[in-house]
């Protein structure tokens, strides 16, 4: 069953467990899709800020250019990527590749930066081409997930926040330079003090990194509390067991590429990990990629994933409307 309503400027179609779903049409004044982002900005941000994210189909996205062009028109300008996890390739107009992970590995639900002081409030996603099997980007609401998530958990985190700790190398991960934009450690000092993170250079040239952030925070259009965080994405009990013990192995329990924590810096068990990643997947909304494809997601409104996939994959990510959260 599926229901569909109008909006002043869209007809947006919603079908249980799919993301709200738009039909783009192409007509005589808005032959391209940079004419057609720019006709029905407004109602596709106000459509992702209502639902988590929207879905547009029919756009015919074909390249990083036309890509960045669409982007821009619908945000007003794209964010630089800072803090990154992964490895992300830049393209023109402030456009990037997904993070480089592992394409047999998903990446679970989360929140892009949540774990940085200033962070998204728009993803924007395209498709260039499709993985034959898997790679659907999946939203998951976050207000939803906050009342499903045990009392007693959604209020330890509540009152401590959450702590990532990042161990940056060469190896895994975004290098400091990628990171950080530059290896000048002096720079990195400087934002990191800026930026609420504790740092500690270690031998060999490595950084360890502590930063404390909050784990609910209120939506800036709506005010409702959102679930929005990294507790479960970054911890090492979401990682493959296979590939956990590898890394314990190399570098030892406590300089994991990355990890989370409580925020009193006490250590999450399996089950809790096991449980936040429960209560994402049942409201998890996904539609498989097709090439064209153009995806919005309110950064604090949805949590985002990547299902793992087989055979090539190419979705360009745009970051943009930046906030700033108080640091704890």
């Amino acid at each position: 069953m599926s229901t569909s309503f109008a909006s002043p400027t869209l007809d947006v179609r919603v079908h249980p467990g799919k993301p709200p779903l738009v039909l783009a049409q192409p007509t005589p004044d808005l032959p391209n899709p940079v004419s057609w982002a720019g006709r029905y900005r407004d109602a596709l941000r106000a459509t992702a800020a209502e639902h988590g994210g929207v879905l547009v189909r029919g756009l015919g996205l074909g390249n990083p250019g036309q890509v960045a062009a669409v982007f821009n028109e619908i945000s007003g300008g794209l964010m630089a990527d800072r803090e990154s996890f992964a490895t992300r390739r830049p393209f023109p107009g402030g456009v990037y590749s997904s993070s480089k992970w592992p394409a047999n590995q998903p990446m679970c639900m989360h929140h892009e930066l949540s774990y940085a002081l200033e962070f998204p409030g728009l993803m924007m996603f395209a498709c260039l081409q499709a993985a034959p099997t898997g790679g659907a980007t999946g939203i998951a609401d976050a207000q939803k997930v906050l009342a499903e998530l045990p009392a007693e958990l959604v209020a330890r985190f509540a009152d401590e926040g959450w702590l990532l700790v990042r161990n940056y190398n060469d190896d895994i991960g975004s290098p400091l330079a990628e990171a950080f934009g530059t290896d000048d450690r002096a720079t990195i000092e400087t934002y990191c003090r800026a930026n609420g993170i504790d740092f500690e250079w270690q031998p060999g040239g490595g950084l360890r990194t502590r930063q404390r952030r909050h784990a609910i925070i209120a939506h800036p259009i709506t005010g409702q509390d959102c679930w929005f965080n990294q507790i479960a994405f970054l911890n090492e009990w979401t990682l493959d067991p296979e590939v956990r013990e590898f890394l314990v192995d190399v570098y030892g329990p406590e300089s994991l590429p990355f990890n989370t924590y409580y925020g009193n810096g006490e250590p999450l068990t399996p089950d809790t990990v096991a449980v936040i990643n429960q209560v994402y997947e049942a409201n998890t909304a996904r539609e498989p990629w097709r090439p064209g494809d153009l995806m919005l997601v309110d950064n604090i409104r949805a949590a985002h994933s990547r299902e793992a996939y087989a055979g090539q994959r190419e979705v360009l990510v745009g970051m943009a409307s930046p906030l700033r959260m108080d640091a704890r």
